[in-house]
């Protein structure tokens, strides 16, 4: 008999989701894991090498209101780096800083400045999938193995991605018995004295709904095909020609996602036109590819955005004809909030067979114009906002012109 339910991951439940919430927030959808070559049960943790992973982690917390729950340095044995592991919801982000001046790290970050180095997935059965990536061309960085401490016992293995990418593979339950530590064995529980702002919200996103990846001119077809062939991902919807171009610049995208759409990658390439695109800059800054953009999930993004505009977060603009032009209206008709309140905030929205979406994008977090965050909240689109492509991109295009890189 073949499973077909959707369940709550560990993360999941420790963050008080259940599942309609998760279906809103990211799409979920029910599929056999039986059948699939190469099955995931969703986002494990994703690292960000950084400048300084002590000031990320302050950062973090005070800004986008996150909370640290590990930590793995000098002092508890891990001599090379700091690193920081903080959660929003189901969410984890690992901050690693070198602390040698030989670390590789300062390699990688001199290299591409602060950005991520592992989208890490929890898979049920590491052996099974290493296995088959290895039988279908994948490179294995890390064979599986196991890894322990007084909190139990944690099987991992990796494989490549584009770049310099990589995809750690965890297993948290070993032998019938889950490991429940703060994160990973080498990590011991942290908190912080940080206290957030009276009025302020436990938590400003619930989810990681998908993260975007860049690569070269004509390598997108080739990543869309070693995420299928590999990991047993299927396509979930592709934008080329006038559906993502404006009068400067052009790009193709498609998308691909695991059976149970918990884990999805938009993948990016740029595309011949008069100027340069959002593409070809982040290839220039991040001296190759890498992820661009991680989406983060709120069931209330008007309060999010406030929230972060409050604490300084700057997000790009949208014109007021965007909101003013009349076959939008049309189209995107009833939503939960007046488009006034949407207009006020420059929180675009876009509809589909399904429903719709609300989504706001954040100017480059660092200083390099690389990594930015989507913020999005769902009501049963399973989309990426294809309605908005035009206006979005006409607004990093005047950022890009700013810097002047368009």
């Amino acid at each position: 008999m073949s499973n077909t339910a959707v369940e709550l991951t560990k993360q999941e439940r420790e963050a008080e989701l259940d599942l309609a919430q998760l279906k809103q927030l990211v799409g979920l959808v029910e599929y056999d894991e039986a059948s699939d070559p190469f099955p995931v049960t969703g986002w494990d943790a994703i690292t960000f090498v950084v400048g300084n992973a002590t000031q990320a982690a302050m950062y973090y917390q005070n800004v986008w209101g996150m909370e640290l729950i590990a930590y793995s340095g000098p002092e508890n044995g891990q001599m090379d780096h700091k690193s920081y592991v903080l959660r929003s919801g189901s969410i984890r982000f690992v901050l690693k800083g070198a602390v040698r001046p030989d670390s590789p790290l300062i390699t990688h970050h001199a290299e591409h400045g602060d950005g991520v180095v592992d989208i890490s997935l929890e898979v049920p059965d590491v052996d099974k999938c290493i296995e088959q990536a290895r039988s279908a061309g994948a490179t294995v960085l890390d064979e599986p193995h196991v890894v322990s401490d007084d909190h139990g016992t944690v099987r991992m293995g990796a494989i490549a991605t584009y770049g310099e990418t990589r995809h750690t593979l965890i297993q948290r339950e070993v032998d019938g018995k889950t490991y429940d530590g703060p994160y990973l064995p080498g990590y011991v529980e942290r908190t912080s004295t940080f206290v957030k702002r009276e009025g302020a919200p436990k938590r400003l996103f619930q989810a990681l709904d998908h993260i975007v990846g860049n690569v070269e001119l004509g390598k997108m077809d080739e990543w869309v095909e070693f995420y299928k062939r590999v990991m047993g991902f299927t396509n979930m919807a592709e934008f080329v020609g006038d559906d993502i171009a404006t009068e400067y610049s052009a790009l193709m995208s498609k998308v691909v996602a695991s059976g149970n759409h918990r884990v999805k990658f938009p993948l990016n390439e740029p595309a011949i036109a008069k100027k340069r695109s959002q593409i070809d800059e982040y290839l220039d800054f991040y001296k190759g590819p890498g992820a661009q953009h991680l989406a983060l999930a709120t069931n209330d993004i008007l309060r999010t955005v406030d929230e972060l505009r409050r604490e300084g977060v700057e997000f790009l603009n949208t014109p007021d004809a965007y909101y003013d032009d009349p076959e939008l209206r049309e189209r995107i008709g009833e939503v939960r909030v007046p488009i006034e309140e949407l207009k006020a905030r420059g929180i675009l929205v876009d509809r589909d067979e399904d429903g719709y979406l609300l989504q706001i994008f954040t100017k480059p977090l660092g200083d390099r114009p690389t990594v930015f965050f989507e913020i999005i909240e769902r009501h049963g689109s399973l989309g990426f906002g294809k309605g908005n492509f035009k206006a979005l991109f006409e607004s990093i295009e005047r950022e890009q012109d700013k810097r002047g890189n368009l």
